[in-house]
This record gives C-alpha cells, structure tokens and sequence, in this order.
C-alpha cells in the first residue's frame, strides 16, 4: 500500500534556528493558495528603475582567499588549542562584524545563539566610537569578520577586542547553512559568522598584532609592487603610440625602462626634430647618456638618418608625440618615487632582528629579502610547521581525491604577493646556488615547465626558509651540503655530476 503523500503544508526547513535570516521565520506553504482569487488579482505596470542608490565596495587584500582561521589537524592533535571547548562554551557573549567600506554591521549574541544587540554604524571617528562603547558593554568579546587586514581591523584592535578573521568563501557557507534560500543582507551576514564563530570558535585562531616594523614594511613593499606595476603599464602605453608615430625610436631602443631611453623623447619628441638636429646632435646625446658603443653606434645613427621613412601622418604625429611626452613624464614621477621607496624599505629592513635571516638567502638580495620577510612576519607561531607556509606561499599543490579519482593541481587560493616572490626569488638562487640549478633542470628533463619547475624549487626552499626563521640562523651553504650528504640527497648526487 503506497505511503500517503505528505501535505503541502509542511516546510523542511533545516536551517539553524528555524529561521531564513535575523529575526525572520519561515512562512507556512499554506500563504500561496492553491487557486488564487481572481478578483485579488492586479495588474502592475512595469516600473521605471529611479537614481541608483549607494553601492559600498570592499577592498580584497590578497590574503583574504587563504586565510588559515581554522587550525591545522596536527595542531588540534598534538599542541592544543589557546582556550579548550569547555572554556569556549563559558565564553557568554559574540559578535561578527559585516564590513563594507562607508558603513558596518554588528550582531552580539550569547553562549545560547539568542540575539543580544545588533547596531549599524558609519565607517567615521563617531561611528567607531559608539562600537568602542558597545566593546565596553562586552568585556574580552570575539569578534569575527571577512578580512584580516585595513583599517577595520586596526580599529577592531583598538577597541580591545578579540579579531577572528574567516575566509571569504568559508563565510559564503556559513551563511548558506543558516539561510539555504539564498536570501542575503548584511545583518543576516554578521548574525551568520556571529554563530558560526559561538559553534566552532574554539577551533578558530586569532588574529595577532603585527610587529610595528614589519606592518609598515609589508606595505611599502606591496605598495611598490603596484608602482612597479603602474610603470609597466605607462612603458607598454609609451610603446603602443610610438609604433603608431615613431617606429624609429623602438628601432633604436631596446630598454624602455632606461631613463636614457625618456630622455631621448624628451630631447627628440617626433621624427621630423630628429633628422633636423643632425649627426652631432645624435652623438652629443650618447656620449651624455653614456650609451656610445662602438657595436651598435652605426646602427643606431643609420635608424636616426631615416627615422622619417615610416612616421605617422601629421594629425598622428601631432596627437601621439603629446601623449607620448605625458607618458615620460609619468614614468620619470614614477622612477623618483620608487627610488624613495627602496630607501625607505632599505632602512626599515636594516633596523629589524631578522635582517640577516633574510638578507643571507642567496638571490633574494636587497629587493625580494624585504619582502620575503614581510610576507612571513615575526610571529612564528602563526606556522608552526613548514607545511602551512607552503600552502600560503602557493608552491603546495591541491590533491583531489574522490573515489578512484586522484590528482594534484596548482593551489590558486594563496598569497599572491608572496607566490610572486618566491617565484622571482627560486629563479636568482639558480645562479647563485648549483644545487638549486641541479634541482630545476631535474625537474625540467621530466617535462615540467619553466613555471612549475620554479613553484617545485621554491617548495624546497620554503622548507629551508623556514627551518631558518624558526631557529634564528642565517643560510650556510656548506651546511645545507653537509646536510644534503648525511641524508644522501638526490640532488647532491645532480650537483656533483654537473661540477665534475
């Protein structure tokens, strides 16, 4: 006898709480009725959308999509946790703040998961005030949130709270398991992290504050990283409207982040003041820049001598010679300013304790050792094994395995700064260190690629950074050899083979 078909009046909701959201009940199937009333029924005209109102945008830091707020397995196993489950469970109060970039949501609930106080308030001096008078109401409240760095966190900090950052993604989840509708605000957002940091917080790390000298280190570096960047994007502009007006100039230039290459704009924006200003002219400005080689110098005056055979047409000439001279402009500001920088750096990196960890990486040298240390920081419990730094320095595979299916793929949620570094810093070490080399070419004869013999060279190196910045020791070379002997290195074995 077939089993009676259940009635469309109940709801399976499975959602924490019994609730779609803050505050908001599921509402019984019975409200839409099975042969609506036609008289009830109205027309609506479409309506015409009004101004769009305010939008409020976050600034995505890149480490927010490998934020680690969850402790590793052997952690949990072996070290214990800073406050145990029984500790966690007594804690009376928590909180999680939504944040956007004018205003901020909060929710404090209690050990019960009950809502005790929820407040909006404008990202200024008076809106963080009126959260600092909330804290005080809270004594030694956690508070969880999306981000791990900015000023929400600072501000957080000084309001003498505890700051447990989540993952962005692990976050989108937690709201999902308490509103599976899709229904989505920025209070259901804080109320959803709120209980989630109540229920598996003791699990949770917190975030500790950085050491004044590496904070402001990390961000001139990454900061310098983006003028770096805004300087290649003014060199490929510069180059693009030369090859409309002035192939000449590209003919005779190779490098285009030389001054000597700007310079010669400046002096000979178009190619019609070119051939106007003769042959002296044109040796006079390489004896100055210091570019007269006797290799190349005919070269270059035979490339002057018909700079005009292949120009752009007056209107072009006219257009992209001023947009070319802007350009150089731009790249001169930006070159001074980078000079400041790695000043700047070069002296914030000399006053830290682990100047000579870093500085005695072989081919990291005075650029990439700033910002390796940067990246890593100084609390050394924040990895407390190799592995963790792996994974956010991105060098650590991801396996999937499901089933009979198993495979490996690049990790893309990491650190993209460091990634970077440590991708620039494994190629230089090849030339400084033949184990390195051995190393990369090993793993090129197996048909990997340039990029992922690197991510597999930087791996190895993590492991030596790290064993380095935990026991406070500069790299010695002779006793990574001696290390590599001992232990009958595969690579030592390449290395020796290469030398002989």
């Amino acid at each position: 006898m077939r089993s009676r078909k259940a009635k469309h009046s109940e709801v399976v909701n499975n959602s924490a709480g019994g609730h779609d959201g803050v505050g908001r009940h599921s509402a019984s199937a019975r409200t839409r009725s099975c042969k609506p009333n036609a008289s009830s029924v109205t027309v609506r005209s479409p309506v015409v959308p009004g101004a769009s109102g305010k939008t409020y945008e976050r600034t995505v830091s890149p480490e927010d999509p490998c934020i680690r707020f969850t402790r590793r397995r052997s952690d949990r196993t072996n070290r214990g946790n800073d406050m145990n489950a029984t500790q966690w469970n007594e804690q009376p109060y928590f909180a999680a703040l939504d944040w956007a970039r004018a205003h901020h949501d909060v929710v404090v609930i209690d050990r019960l998961g009950q809502i005790k106080e929820t407040i909006r308030f404008e990202h200024t001096a008076e809106g963080w005030e009126s959260f600092r008078r909330l804290a005080q109401r809270y004594p030694d409240l956690p508070v969880a949130l999306e981000t791990s760095h900015g000023t929400v966190v600072e501000q957080l900090f000084t309001a003498g709270v505890h700051v447990y950052p989540v993952n962005p993604k692990a976050a989108e989840r937690y709201r999902e398991r308490q509103a599976p509708s899709g229904v989505k605000d920025d209070q259901l957002d804080a109320w959803s992290l709120a209980d989630a940091l109540r229920l598996d917080g003791q699990a949770w790390r917190a975030l500790a504050k950085s050491d004044p000298i590496v904070a402001e280190l990390q961000l001139l570096c990454r900061d310098e990283i983006a003028l770096i960047e805004q300087r290649t994007a003014f060199v490929n502009q510069l180059k693009q409207a030369l090859y409309e007006y002035y192939p000449a100039a590209l003919e005779a230039f190779d490098d285009w982040l030389a001054p000597a290459s700007w310079a010669f704009l400046v002096q000979f924006p178009t190619p019609a003041k070119l051939q106007q200003a003769g042959r002296t002219r044109w040796a006079k400005f390489l004896h100055t820049h210091r570019l007269w080689r006797a290799q190349t110098v005919e070269q270059r005056m035979a490339v002057f001598a018909r700079a005009t055979a292949l120009s752009g047409s007056a209107p072009t000439t006219a257009a992209k010679s001023l947009l070319a001279i802007s350009l150089v402009r731009l790249l001169q500001t930006v070159e001074a300013q980078l000079s400041v920088y790695r000043e700047r750096i070069t002296a914030l990196f000399a006053k830290h304790p682990d100047h000579d960890v870093f500085g005695s990486l072989p081919g990291a040298g005075p650029k990439l050792a700033p910002r390796l240390l940067a990246e890593l920081g100084a609390d050394r419990a924040r990895f407390t094994d190799v592995e963790g730094l792996q994974c956010v320095a991105g060098t650590a595979p991801i396996t999937y395995k499901s089933g009979k299916v198993c495979y490996q793929k690049i990790r893309w949620a990491c650190n993209d700064t460091l990634r970077a570094t440590v991708h620039l810093w494994a190629d230089l070490s090849r030339k400084k260190c033949a184990w390195a080399e051995a190393y990369y070419q090993a793993h090129r004869r197996k048909g990997q690629s340039h990029a992922c013999a690197l991510r597999c060279l930087g791996q190895r190196w993590l492991k030596i950074l790290w064993k380095m910045w935990q026991t406070h020791t500069a790299y010695d070379e002779a006793l990574h050899t001696r290390s590599q002997t001992q232990h009958g290195s595969w690579v030592l074995v390449l290395t020796s083979a290469k030398t002989s």
